[in-house]
């Protein structure tokens, strides 16, 4: 905890550090406003300019104040946004959002090997590829993906978080300069070729993939290589693809199918968020689970969402 208090935060009673990254700090909080309800603050600098704030971190930050209003059940709830001017070349922001004890990595960890069951994937890809089609739909691209973005309420609700901050993130230090791990980051954004919506789907891919096993599925076809990016195709040493059901023996054909419509190389023919949530995958279960996308509140991560009969860990 910091030995000071900034003035923006006085209402806000700060008890730990959940998060550090390069970006900034994550505290857990209360909120007395709210009978002392948690909240999780965010807190980044943002390089000043002559007239303040920078214009297009202004519209971002609104944009997402916006998206609020939709409420939309997979999306983190931000709850508030103030800032401080701590010089004439920092700004201090500070974004409240609600507060949720477990990201999909250690929602993932309490389910012992070999992980989760066919129907609780399913279920949670739902939720992700709802929740990034939403972003979509509203001109934002998360670029960072990763089950450390990705919360899971004790009632297993997915809610994306930490989205629509790139731009603001950029006036600090560029994207392509924080170290930060690469597993789900799109081969488009590590070649620093141009990149889009299609980076959050190759995301989306990855995590789809994790929540069966861990694995490499080999280097594309050198025709689908891009040209005049940081690393050319013979960079790399040769590996053939491998088939998805070599890696995930357990996986259907349907899952499959949409594993691969996710991880096409070339992001122009990669699968959209609105086509993925259209795909056959979901058919059975596609409006159940959209009027009820979520575990009843009576219940949690239990051992019928495992593959094998090992207790979970708590």
């Amino acid at each position: 905890m910091t030995s000071h208090k900034e003035k923006y935060d006085h209402n806000y009673e700060e008890i730990d550090v959940i998060g550090n990254g390069a970006y900034g700090t994550v505290f857990k909080a209360k909120d007395p406003r709210n009978e002392g309800s948690w909240v999780a603050i965010k807190r980044i600098k943002i390089q000043n300019t002559e007239e303040g704030m920078p214009m297009s971190a202004i519209r971002e930050i609104a944009l997402l104040k916006q998206l609020e209003n939709y409420e939309h059940p997979n999306i983190v709830r931000l709850l508030d946004v103030r800032h401080a001017q701590q010089s004439p070349t920092e700004i201090r922001l500070m974004l409240v959002f609600e507060y949720i004890d477990q990201d999909l990595s250690t929602y993932l960890q309490r389910c012992p090997s070999p992980g989760l069951g066919p129907e609780r994937i399913r279920d949670l890809m739902l939720q992700l590829l709802n929740g990034v089609d939403f972003l979509h739909a509203h001109r934002i691209v998360h670029r960072d993906l990763k089950p450390q973005n990705i919360l899971v309420t004790s009632q297993g609700q997915l809610k994306l978080a930490d989205f629509g901050l790139a731009r603001v993130y950029a006036f600090q230090m560029a994207l392509t300069s924080v170290v930060v791990t690469l597993w789900y980051r799109a081969p488009e954004v590590i070649l620093q070729d141009t990149y889009a919506t299609p980076v959050d789907m190759w995301s989306c891919g990855c995590i789809f993939a994790e929540l069966f096993n861990r694995s490499a599925l080999g280097l594309p076809r050198e025709q689908d290589w891009p040209e005049n990016v940081t690393l050319p195709y013979h960079s790399f040493k040769a590996k053939p693809p491998q088939p998805i059901n070599h890696l995930i023996p357990e996986i259907d054909s349907d899952a499959r199918d949409l594993l691969e419509k996710l991880l096409i190389f070339n992001p122009h023919n990669r699968i959209t968020a609105h086509d993925s949530l259209q795909h056959p995958y979901f058919k059975d279960e596609l409006e159940s689970i959209r009027t009820s996308s979520s575990l009843s509140e009576s219940e949690s991560l239990d051992t019928s969402d495992c593959r094998s009969d090992t207790p979970v860990s708590k």
